[in-house]
């Protein structure tokens, strides 16, 4: 294969990793972003559970206390009834404690309902919280990770452009040239190998001429369908495989 193919070969090889290792350093924020705002809206709802669990506990001691000062009035009428002159006023008495009690049975009902309301909430919170721990252990190591792996990105970057800076000045500028218009216009990708007489990129057939100059491997060849440039790798034989010849393998 001619110096200027394998160069090219090698180049691409190296832009396919570079395109690889930016689109997974672009991609890393991006989940940890999406793992820190899942954490956040399940942060909100425990928030949200725990305020309707502080409110129910509220409302049920407000209904408590509603019902010591009914009971209160109603211990005080009823020291008052003793007193009381006439049948009337004796009768408006029994009414008033009356109707207190009827408060307490009001507000009792409405404790009872509240102990419902509040015993699935309260399991909601303590679930919560302990898979919001887990969860918040899990996103700081996924964090931990995702910068790790960024680091190790990043520098292999670094020596993937200190080895293309190296091949590039060993290119002919007219090839280097083709090759980068070409990747430019091909979404990156500038070389193609010849497989069963296709250009493996576009998978267009080759004329059969063309594909045997592209086979003696003397000259850069461009694909007549895509433009890419094409190389051509000879098919390994057998005993190149296996160090034996084919004829001792038979025998």
């Amino acid at each position: 294969m001619l110096p200027d193919l394998q160069l090219a070969v090698r180049l691409q090889e190296l832009d396919n990793r570079v395109t690889e290792l930016t689109r997974e350093i672009s991609a890393l924020p991006k989940h940890v972003a999406e793992i820190e705002k899942k954490l956040e809206s399940h942060e909100r709802k425990l928030e949200a559970d725990r305020a309707a669990l502080s409110a129910n506990q509220k409302d049920r001691k407000k209904m408590e206390a509603d019902i010591q000062v009914q009971e209160q009035k109603i211990s005080k009428l009823r020291g008052q009834m003793l007193d009381a002159k006439t049948n009337e006023v004796y009768r408006a008495f029994q009414n008033e404690i009356e109707f207190c009690e009827k408060e307490i049975r009001r507000a009792e009902d409405h404790i009872l309902e509240l102990m419902g309301e509040s015993e699935p909430l309260d399991k909601n919170v303590k679930a919560a919280e302990s898979a919001l721990k887990q969860e918040k252990a899990q996103v700081e190591a996924e964090k931990q990770q995702a910068m790790a792996r960024t680091a190790e990105d990043k520098k292999a970057l670094e020596l993937i452009n200190q080895e293309r800076s190296q091949i590039v000045p060993r290119m002919s500028q007219n090839v280097y040239r083709q090759y980068e218009r070409i990747r430019k216009g091909r979404r990156g990708v500038a070389v193609a190998e010849a497989l069963d007489g296709r250009c493996n990129a576009c998978h267009m057939a080759m004329r059969l001429q063309f594909f045997q100059d592209l086979k003696k491997g003397d000259q850069v060849m461009y694909c007549e369908s895509c433009s890419r440039i094409l190389y051509y790798n000879a098919p390994v034989a057998f005993e190149d495989l296996t160090g034996e010849s084919a004829s001792a393998v038979q025998g």
